[in-house]
């Protein structure tokens, strides 16, 4: 029994780099436009972009990293990433130029997407294969966690006298821990060995990513592509129907429904194949955002938080764990790496949100939310076809 436990001390200091990585991340995101404005009195497209490219940054780094972990190995791909992420927080105390910002912001983009494919890839290759959906589950309500408490903290912070420096000194704080704890990570080297299994490339998509992982990480950058219009417009929405301190709590509701189905969800996945997850995860997601879409009162606003935490956030964790499982243990660096490019195309790389805004003047934010209802609909069969029908109800 001891050998299938998931609360390894690795497994928990793996879980607590990303937590914190993803928490600086958050933390970031909603201050450093502000900033930008203020100290370099650049204009807000430019002001955006110094938020934005954080993000382009991120995805190139994971492109990189899924190419090279399988030959480096990602223990050590991981101590580079925390290191260098260390060395790019402290650079934002220096201030030259807004180019050197967007330099600073855009490497340090990089080295989050190391940390975060790496660590990823650890925690694929620890889990023991019987509680793979249960662990993943777990590890991944580190970026639920994170991204409810970094923007509360950074508009805390931000009221203060000079917060940026504050911001900008928990972020030194938190990378400094991120290395310490390193020294207590001990992991297996012949566990990552990829023994020279992969001798010739099949094609040159292979060489970034895990050809196999595509078909699951396509139908989770659509999810994530529904998502990112609740994520980004959710403040303006709640002000056009007049349920601004509904909104407030939207995000608490949802990451309080994820967090406390993920693990029982991992566990089912884990007995019962993912089948059993997927579908009901979807008709969820798609019932919390027809209810989202005609929110009238607080309380529909809020239950459909919780549909759609059940419903996207269940599937999200279901996926990547998917996407590891159809392929080998040496190629888990590839899936990790490609589940996270195809799921940020979506939500966070700037397509869904964009897309959204040039369609939102021309119907309204109403339609726009009831139009994403059949993309989910329609992401059902898709599941089945790529990857459904494929997989065991019963394993």
């Amino acid at each position: 029994m001891m050998k299938d436990r998931i609360w390894t001390k690795n497994f928990i200091v793996i879980s607590l780099i990303n937590f914190l990585s993803i928490l600086m991340f958050y933390l970031l995101i909603v201050t450093i436009a502000s900033y930008a404005i203020e100290t370099y009195q650049v204009s807000t497209s430019i002001a955006g972009l110094v938020s934005s490219i954080y993000v382009i940054g991120a995805l190139i780094g994971r492109l990189l990293t899924g190419r090279i972990i399988g030959k480096v190995g990602p223990s050590k791909i991981l101590r580079y990433g925390v290191v260098l992420f260390f060395m790019s927080a402290c650079l934002y105390f220096i201030e030259i130029h807004i180019a050197f910002l967007l330099f600073n912001r855009f490497i340090q983009g990089i080295f989050v997407g190391v940390i975060g494919t790496a660590a990823g890839t650890i925690i694929a290759h620890i889990l023991p294969a019987s509680r793979k959906g249960e662990g993943i589950g777990y590890y991944s309500l580190s970026v639920i966690l994170a991204s409810a408490i970094g923007p509360f903290i950074g508009i805390f912070l931000m009221k203060f006298d000079n917060g940026n420096f504050y911001i900008f000194g928990l972020n030194v704080l938190l990378s400094l821990i991120m290395i310490i704890v390193l020294a207590f990570i001990h992991l297996d080297k012949e566990m990552f060995s990829t023994n020279h299994r992969e001798t010739k490339e099949q094609s040159f998509i292979s060489k970034f990513m895990e050809p196999k992982s595509i078909p699951i990480s396509f139908v989770a950058l659509l999810m994530g592509f529904v998502y990112s219009g609740v994520m980004s417009f959710l403040s303006f929405y709640a002000e056009e129907i007049n349920l601004v301190d509904a909104a407030s709590v939207f995000f608490i509701v949802y990451a309080l429904a994820t967090i406390f189905t993920r693990p029982y969800c991992g566990r089912l996945m884990d007995k019962k194949g993912p089948n059993l997850i997927v579908y009901p995860c979807l008709v969820l997601f798609a019932l919390g955002m027809f209810m989202f879409g005609q929110a009238s009162s607080s309380w529909i606003l809020l239950v459909s938080a919780a549909l759609i935490g059940l419903g996207f956030g269940n599937f999200n964790s279901i996926a990547q764990t998917i996407a590891v499982k159809v392929t080998e243990p040496h190629r888990f660096g590839l899936a990790t790496s490609t589940y996270y490019i195809f799921y940020d195309m979506g939500l966070g790389f700037g397509f869904g949100p964009y897309l959204l805004g040039l369609i939102v003047p021309l119907i309204g934010y109403r339609s726009v939310f009831l139009w994403m209802v059949p993309i989910i609909i329609i992401s059902i069969p898709l599941y089945f076809v790529l990857h459904g029908r494929k997989a065991k109800l019963y394993v």
